[in-house]
């Protein structure tokens, strides 16, 4: 008689999950890592399933698993409860893949737990008269048998290829699949009917509402493990302070308990966290945590950064210069070091100059100074240049990171752009103006620590989804400084938003579109009024100053529409058109298209 299994209610309509879900329960206490990874695969392979089928749902740009959690008409659809699960298989998922840390059974148990809640709830609502996947049984689970040796890493690289191999092969065969009228028709009516099973079973099931140690315990553990911290260190949890808590008299002698402290490589605190239970607001947390800074920084002579948090939302407070914000974890030892040190050695920086070597027109100067007094004196985080092509955004970024690294205001910087090309030229522009400064692109074979890295959208979306491949290190959300937006524009953040939603940093767009044409979502997302950017420089201004010449038209021959474009025909100044041309490239790999065929090309 085969072992009993929590998931056996999804044999019947959804044994496309089945096996892997029945691999994270087999594996949760005997080998929690691999069932971590199986976790976080079959919660993929679901929302895949989820997005493509219910029509209420937006599908993201990008079907990266950390785009489709975050995609707001998901996080809408979802029981707070179940969003913790998600983001925690996930979370998890992620630690088990790049991290070195060992993954405890009590998170392999909440792993299979976390995933049996998703999956119950995906069945409940989507299946023709409700499935009942009943309560989940700890005890058939599989025991960790004494010394049984876990997957070793090069089994479990293995496994990961295994799968991604599965993965791309049952992908290619829906591909494959004729898509008839009749066959479209059909599936029309298959999502209404969903439509129809989804109303019918609104009832959910939901995680229970964590409780404090809960909290910390499976969600705010992760989190600090992310960032490469030892929760369970000596000092870290529950670290006593005395003589410094009020007391019902109002004087500061009481005992406070912090539920983390984040200790610096010289004994000092660089950070704490104070942690509520999921359903209270965090902010409950600010005035303790307070407090708690003020114990600290009387007994160690050092003021920590503030983070409070209730696992679903999570803030950070420096409360020597910013207000609080919003995060979505926290920073490594060596990034909570850097912001203590910023203390002291970050400088005015209306007092700086940009490099006239680097850029030296009068608007780019007038530019720089109203990003350098938007950072600096108004302790904005994000800056939007409008600036007309050929009036040199590029160049006046580079004077803006220059100076920013000058002042201590950035050590690590981040370009984004939409093409390979354009990532190429930046990284090529970056080196010739700033020969002190590394630089680095994730498109490159060899990647090595740089000040200034350069990417393409979908590629550092799969570095924070854990997916690119060579990576060894998940980026922290605060491990950049400074991130520089090219063609910053509505449909940007539409595609790629769970970038600037994951990373902690001082945020600057840069676009050619007018000002009146920019769409006032992007106005939103740089926190500006509708129509005010930091700064504008557009074409009209930029031809009356004779810097550009007025566009004129030009006729087009149409040898191309009727025969296609060869890249390696073309003449050396038209294959450099050819490369900044964003339909020629390969939207999953990146990678410049060789030939572009006279239907296609009539199509663009």
């Amino acid at each position: 008689m085969g072992r009993s299994s929590n998931f056996s209610f999804l044999k019947e309509h959804w044994a496309f999950l089945l096996q892997d879900a029945q691999q994270v329960e087999a594996y949760a206490l005997r080998d929690p890592r691999a069932a971590s990874i199986y976790a976080r695969r079959t919660l993929e392979i679901a929302l895949k399933w989820l997005f493509a089928n219910d029509t209420a749902l937006k599908v993201p740009y990008e079907k990266s698993l950390a785009a489709m959690i975050h995609e707001p008409t998901f996080a809408r659809n979802i029981k707070r409860g179940l969003f913790h699960d998600i983001k925690f298989i996930h979370r998890l998922g992620n630690v088990a893949v790049h991290g070195d840390q060992e993954i405890s059974e009590q998170e392999g148990f909440k792993t299979a737990v976390a995933l049996f809640q998703f999956l119950g709830w995906l069945a409940r609502v989507y299946t023709r008269g409700g499935a009942k996947p009943g309560q989940f049984q700890p005890s058939w689970l599989p025991k960790a048998e004494p010394d049984a040796p876990h997957l070793s890493a090069q089994q479990l690289e293995k496994l990961q290829v295994e799968l991604k191999a599965k993965d791309e092969s049952a992908n290619l065969a829906h591909a494959k699949l004729s898509q008839t009228e009749s066959e479209l028709a059909e599936l029309k009516q298959q999502l209404a009917l969903l439509q129809q099973v989804k109303e019918e079973n609104k009832e959910t099931i939901g995680s229970d509402e964590y409780t404090e140690a809960q909290t910390r315990e499976l969600i705010i553990d992760v989190m600090l493990r992310e960032a490469g911290w030892n929760p369970k260190a000596e000092n870290v949890e529950e670290y006593e302070v005395l003589d410094c808590m009020p007391t019902a008299s109002g004087e500061r002698t009481g005992t406070g308990y912090v539920d983390y402290v984040m200790w610096g490589k010289d004994g000092k605190p660089v950070a704490l966290v104070e942690a509520k239970r999921t359903r209270k607001d965090p902010n409950i947390g600010k005035q303790q945590a307070l407090l708690y800074a003020d114990c600290l920084e009387k007994h160690h002579d050092q003021r920590p950064i503030i983070y409070y948090s209730n696992g679903y939302t999570t803030w950070l407070w420096d409360d020597q210069f910013y207000p609080p914000r919003e995060v979505q974890g926290f920073a490594t030892l060596d990034e909570l070091q850097w912001k203590i040190n910023q203390r002291s050695s970050r400088q005015d920086l209306t007092a700086l100059q940009p490099k006239k070597d680097i850029t030296g027109r009068y608007y780019q100067m007038e530019a720089a100074a109203r990003v350098m007094e938007s950072f600096g004196t108004h302790r904005k985080r994000k800056s939007l240049i409008v600036m007309a092509t050929g009036t040199g955004k590029t160049r006046l970024s580079i004077a803006l990171v220059d100076m920013l690294m000058r002042a201590n205001w950035a050590r690590k910087v981040l370009f984004l752009a939409d093409r390979v090309a354009l990532v190429n030229q930046a990284k090529r522009e970056f080196n010739k103006h700033l020969p002190h400064v590394s630089v680095a692109s994730l498109l490159d074979k060899k990647q090595e620590d740089a000040r200034v890295l350069f990417s393409t959208y979908p590629t550092m979306l799969n570095c924070i989804d854990g997916t690119k491949k060579d990576q060894k290190e998940l980026f922290s959300v605060a491990h950049f400084d400074l991130i520089i937006i090219d063609e910053a524009h509505r449909s940007v953040y539409q595609k790629y938003g769970a970038i600037f939603d994951y990373f902690d940093s001082l945020l600057l767009g840069l676009t050619a579109t007018p000002r009146g044409e920019v769409d006032r979502n992007t106005y939103k997302l740089f926190e500006l009024e509708d129509f005010q950017p930091t700064y504008s420089y557009e074409l009209d201004k930029a031809v009356a100053d004779e810097y550009l010449v007025p566009p004129r038209a030009i006729s087009v021959p149409l040898k191309f529409q009727r025969e296609g474009i060869k890249y390696k025909d073309l003449p050396p100044e038209e294959q450099e058109e050819y490369e900044l041309q964003e339909e020629f490239y390969d939207r999953e790999t990146g990678e410049l298209k060789e030939e572009i065929g006279s239907s296609a090309l009539n199509k663009y």
